[in-house]
């Protein structure tokens, strides 16, 4: 299969829907994002890389670090971050208090906001320095020791982070944070506001194409556990769209509000999918039908 070939009619088939929706208001440094933008790019098991539209231009991560968060802790913690958060669906928006009061400060699932929060803290205690262990992982995988956190981001979402501090003291008042509340949320939004192309994002998550393995062949997750993370990403991965993501692309994804999605064919490749308009879900509207469209021509899929 022509991977440029593929990627040149997605794109040509996403066009009317590029521009479409809302870039995300609630941040303020992410409300100026020009929405009339996108990329996508692949990045087989080897490592060969191929991209069309702005795939080589930086965008805020958002909760696509969370995919990574979650990964990095498992390879170190697997089976005790799941007493401290849960494996379903939420239902719920990712910022979402209700269902955490009724279920005693345990989040649904480690990509809600409330579970990357739980998943930071437990990275936090495990390194001593949750944020830039993310971000030497996220240089080392996509090969770009260039990326960097956007303090602007960051110091937008820290301003604008009410909800998430209201999340996370009220598990910490159930005891399911071991470090301070400001010192959880501070690496959180720091995370958050890392800054990669759809190429570097294609790159990092390659080890979950490759079944747990680095880009270096170390490996950082058994095959089982690879499987179980992109499960997650399957059933929980897009927020409270989940279950339509599944239905219309049929692989797991984690998508940010930033506008990125990745995407993961085990043993094929991993996609990855930029462009700023969302829709009322929070998740991109040409980068969901980007992905539908690349799962529809190739007949990759899960399922």
């Amino acid at each position: 299969m022509h991977y440029q070939d593929v990627l040149d009619e997605v794109a040509a088939h996403v066009a009317p829907h590029i521009g479409r929706g809302q870039v995300a208001q609630y941040i303020p440094a992410l409300a100026a994002v020009d929405p009339d933008q996108f990329g996508i790019a692949l990045a087989d098991v080897d490592g060969n890389v191929t991209g069309v539209g702005d795939w080589e231009r930086p965008f805020s991560v958002q909760s696509i670090s969370k995919a990574f968060g979650l990964a990095l802790v498992l390879a170190q913690d697997w089976e005790k971050l799941w007493r401290r958060v849960g494996r379903e669906p939420s239902g719920n928006p990712f910022n979402s208090l209700v269902q955490l009061e009724r279920e005693n400060g345990i989040p649904r699932n480690p990509f809600i906001n409330a579970g990357a929060l739980v998943v930071t803290d437990r990275l936090h205690s495990l390194t001593g320095d949750a944020s830039t262990t993310m971000l030497d992982f996220l240089r080392a995988e996509s090969g770009n020791p260039e990326l960097g956190f956007d303090p602007v981001v960051a110091e937008s979402e820290s301003g604008h982070g009410d909800r998430n501090a209201a999340l996370a003291h009220f598990m910490a008042s159930y005891g399911n944070l071991d470090n301070p509340v400001p010192t959880v949320l501070e690496h959180y939004f720091w995370q958050c506001s890392i800054e990669m192309s759809c190429r570097d994002l294609a790159l990092a998550g390659g080890f979950l194409a490759r079944h747990g393995l680095r880009a270096d062949g170390s490996r950082l997750l058994s095959r089982r556990e690879a499987k179980r993370v992109n499960a997650v990403m399957l059933t929980c991965g897009t927020y409270d769209a989940a279950g339509d993501f599944a239905y219309r692309v049929g692989l797991p994804g984690k998508s940010g509000v930033g506008g990125g999605i990745i995407a993961v064919i085990p043993g094929r490749c991993t996609l990855c999918v930029w462009s700023p308009g969302l829709d009322a879900r929070g998740n991109s509207v040409a980068g969901v039908a980007a992905l539908d469209h690349f799962t529809t021509v190739t007949e990759w899929s899960v399922f």
